[in-house]
């Protein structure tokens, strides 16, 4: 299940709890599966990530992290979901974890009925039976963490969830983890610049790796990502869109928040620019 990169005690953590989780689905594996196949249309994620002159922002609904605690506990997703839609997010991110992010799937299913955003269904996937479940709650999209998966498993999740209309968020944190993104042709790439081994941030990972990335791949910068000024030096080196999530969650004001990260410039020129250039096989 886990490729062969030894994770720490944390994230281990995190994914031991998420197999146990898995262990409990497998007795609704066909009824959600049946559940995935009849879901209707959702929204387009990947194109509302996407634009020739601005960075887009995917806003997360984020109670709780492992290494910030609760950041807010009372607050009602489907209400900052509402204020996010309107302070000008293209798109939204829910986390469903409830034991380390306290968040819940019911709490995405009322979310997805209160806004017409397209939304990632974000979690740990290490199975199959969860990519059905996502797509059964109305997910438009969901996570692939490769830092947790073998080559195997990410290509058949990832094939998996194109068969059910669903896009995929496929998550890096080094080169290496780059390439075997790329392996698989994924089209959708976050850089996550949050190291899971330690959960500690560095916004150059985004600014380094970006200029390396194809521009056909639509390439979304993760975590740490706080002020106009860092948007704009992201929006520098041609990414595409800004995951964030706990910065946003603990402003006063969760319209105005979002507003102020959004329609900062983006130069489409400046990937592939690198000689090493990472490309889709």
């Amino acid at each position: 299940m886990l490729n062969a990169r030894k994770v720490d005690d944390r994230l281990g953590r995190i994914v031991e709890a998420k197999a146990r989780e898995v262990e409990g689905l497998r007795p609704r594996a066909a009824v959600l599966r049946a559940a995935a196949e009849a879901a209707p249309m959702g929204y387009p994620f990947a194109a509302a990530l996407r634009s020739p002159v601005e960075v887009k922002l995917l806003a997360e609904i984020k109670r709780r992290s492992p290494s910030a605690g609760w950041i807010r506990a009372d607050v009602s997703p489907v209400e900052v979901a509402k204020q996010y839609q309107a302070g000008g997010a293209a798109a939204l991110s829910v986390l469903t974890d409830e034991e380390f992010f306290g968040g819940s799937l019911e709490a995405f299913r009322r979310v997805r009925g209160a806004v017409d955003l397209p939304i990632l269904r974000k979690d740990f996937v290490l199975d199959e039976v969860q990519v059905w479940e996502a797509r059964a709650a109305g997910a438009d999209a969901i996570l692939l963490i490769v830092r947790i998966l073998d080559d195997l498993r990410l290509a058949d999740f990832h094939r998996l969830a194109a068969d059910l209309g669903m896009a995929v968020l496929v998550e890096v944190h080094d080169r290496r983890e780059l390439d075997r993104a790329l392996a698989i042709n994924a089209d959708l790439i976050g850089i996550n610049n949050r190291d899971l081994s330690t959960f500690r941030t560095d916004l150059g990972l985004s600014l380094g790796l970006a200029p390396e990335v194809d521009p056909d791949v639509t390439l979304v910068a993760e975590s740490g990502i706080r002020t106009a000024e860092d948007v704009r030096r992201l929006g520098a080196v041609g990414v595409d869109a800004i995951l964030v999530g706990e910065s946003l969650m603990r402003q006063a004001d969760l319209e105005r928040a979002p507003a102020e990260l959004t329609g900062h410039a983006k130069d489409s020129s400046a990937r592939g620019t690198d000689r090493t250039m990472a490309k889709p096989k």
